[in-house]
């Protein structure tokens, strides 16, 4: 009688845990090629050490058989003040090519947090109509490549640099000082402008932009309470950003900005909401784009 194997090759799904962060990079590097391992190793690292609500996974979701994954997709919960449940970015989402046919075991798993509001910042031209089908709704049409330096708005305002760590800001709550002394420790460029009306925040994804063969060092509009924050205080933050070489700002857009000057368009920076809550411009904290980088 012939020896039966004992192997086993069924395919689960389950949570990602601190083990496994090495075999899901390695996936991931695979899946999203030329994405170094690098990339992906660090944000999971970055995800490790991050607060996350109760009974929420921490990495996300795998799908694994002999013990081997072979898709994932990553999840970025974080809870908000004044938000009914937790925020939920969907990232990195991969299944090895003879394995789709139970990517839906990740879908269920992803989305089973019926209230959770899920965002997809990152979404491939590719996946607009199937993410539509899906029930996501469109909250950013394009992106506003802005010059801040060009404007007078804000003349005389004092710009203060937050460092990593910070805990504490004058004149900011206890939540929204440690947002940014969090994301200039992933990398950001936190600054608070000092004005007549109080302290304004803001959160800058520093990237190089590719166009042509020269990829152009920009800045994101990560965070700020309101666009129009940004817009009152253009010119100081153009120079603050002018210092550190970088004079556009990407600001998340349904049309062009009143009050800047720059160029619009929709050939980049879609993107969608799913859930019972809402998602708002000019605010990518706790998101990939700022965990993992652009």
């Amino acid at each position: 009688m012939e020896k039966q194997s004992t192997t086993d090759t069924r395919v689960r799904c389950r949570p990602i845990g601190d083990a496994d962060i090495e075999a899901v990079a390695d996936l991931l590097a695979r899946g999203f090629a030329p994405r170094p391992r690098a990339y992906f190793l660090d944000g999971l690292r970055r995800q490790a050490g991050r607060a996350v609500p109760d009974g929420l996974p921490r990495y996300g979701y795998l799908l694994e058989t002999g013990g081997v994954p072979v898709g994932a997709v990553l999840l970025i919960f974080t809870d908000r003040s004044g938000e009914a449940g937790p925020r939920c970015n969907i990232a990195s989402w991969y299944v090895d090519p003879p394995y789709r046919g139970h990517a839906a075991m990740l879908s269920s798993m992803a989305l089973r947090n019926k209230q959770a509001t899920y965002l997809n910042v990152t979404p491939a031209p590719s996946t607009w109509p199937i993410l539509e089908a899906q029930g996501y709704r469109r909250y950013c049409s394009g992106l506003f490549a802005a010059v801040p330096l060009l404007s007078l708005n804000g003349a005389g305002r004092r710009v203060e640099t937050v460092a990593a760590g910070t805990t504490a800001v004058a004149g900011l709550d206890e939540a929204e000082a440690r947002l940014l002394g969090d994301h200039a420790g992933y990398g950001c460029l936190s600054l608070v402008v000092r004005g007549p009306d109080g302290p304004s925040p803001f959160v800058f994804l520093p990237f190089r932009m590719r166009s042509g063969r020269i990829p152009l060092p920009v800045m994101q509009l990560a965070y700020c309470r309101s666009v129009e924050d940004f817009v009152a205080a253009a010119a100081p933050l153009g120079r603050a950003l002018a210092l550190r070489g970088r004079f556009a700002v990407l600001i998340d857009a349904v049309g062009p900005v009143p009050g800047l000057a720059g160029i619009y368009t929709e050939r980049r920076g879609r993107k969608y909401v799913k859930g019972p809550g809402e998602a708002r411009l000019a605010d990518l904290t706790d998101t990939e784009l700022v965990i993992f980088g652009p």
